[in-house]
């Protein structure tokens, strides 16, 4: 474990139960999440690859423009 996050649980060991609680929530939700977004984007990359070998080609066929970024 880090040095951080000891430093982390140290402090939240100081709250109410209920706080604790509610600290422990949001760090396990926010742990899914990541694992989640990881099973999205590895399960993604063949399709991801795939668009932009298209992008590619549509843009050496001269199917593309320019982004002008000063009309964004």
């Amino acid at each position: 474990m880090t040095k951080l996050l000891e430093r982390a649980f140290r402090e939240a060991a100081k709250l109410s139960p209920e706080e604790q609680d509610a600290v422990a929530a949001l760090l396990l939700a926010e742990l899914e999440s990541e694992q989640r977004w990881s099973e999205v984007f590895r399960g993604s990359q063949h399709a991801l690859g795939k668009l932009a070998r298209e992008a590619l080609a549509a843009d050496e066929r001269g199917e593309t423009e320019d982004l002008d970024p000063s009309t964004m």
